[in-house]
């Protein structure tokens, strides 16, 4: 397999951390999106959507970041990431469409402001991490992970964009449940931890 990745790209993470999880053996492949790599002719053939991550396994291409952490748990048989029965399911399932939306638009959208000098309005960003942060707290009370008793591929696709939400302004500070979230993942065996953004770029 390879993952065609970006260090900075949350999405990307997401992608390598449950490879690394999970022992499965890939190549990574940096793909320049500063020089427009992204959105060459082989690449828009893997993906014509022009966005990292990908990953390539033998002539199948996987694209978006939550389907690639699906293919991967079916892939690997890894019921205990991806739960069969249709409630468990459904539950992580609700939390992958959380972090392709409000994760996305919330503390994802407030660190692409100050990393990327991305044009969203920086108040209503943060607020909307705010927002949704306030709710995973809330579904954390009593419980250490986001769906039954273990991780599953629904904490891998949250981790990433809320641990670095302060590099957006998002203050963690006020939520002691998703802290204690992001510290258990990080104590996972196999974690792999988000390329630290160069000193200039967050501001």
């Amino acid at each position: 397999m390879k993952l065609y990745h970006h260090p900075l790209s949350g999405h990307a993470h997401r992608a390598r951390l449950f490879l690394s999880l999970i022992g499965m053996p890939h190549e990574l492949v940096e793909v320049d999106l500063k020089a427009g790599a992204h959105k060459q002719p082989d690449f828009l053939a893997m993906n014509p959507f022009g966005q990292v991550p990908v990953l390539a396994d033998g002539d199948v291409f996987i694209s978006d970041s939550n389907a690639i952490l699906v293919y991967l748990a079916k892939k690997a048989g890894a019921t205990e990431w991806l739960p069969e029965d249709a409630k468990g399911a459904a539950d992580v399932q609700r939390w992958l469409s959380v972090a392709a939306g409000e994760i996305a638009y919330g503390p994802a959208a407030a660190r692409l402001v100050t990393v990327f000098g991305a044009k969203f309005n920086r108040e209503e960003v943060i607020g909307r991490a705010h927002t949704i942060l306030g709710r995973i707290e809330s579904h954390l009370k009593g419980r250490e992970w986001l769906v039954d008793n273990g991780p599953t591929i629904a904490d891998v696709a949250i981790y990433s964009y809320v641990a670095r939400a302060p590099e957006g302004n998002v203050d963690l500070s006020a939520y002691p449940s998703v802290n204690a979230l992001l510290a258990r993942v990080e104590q996972l065996p196999g974690f792999v931890a988000f390329a630290k953004t160069p000193a200039g770029l967050a501001a």
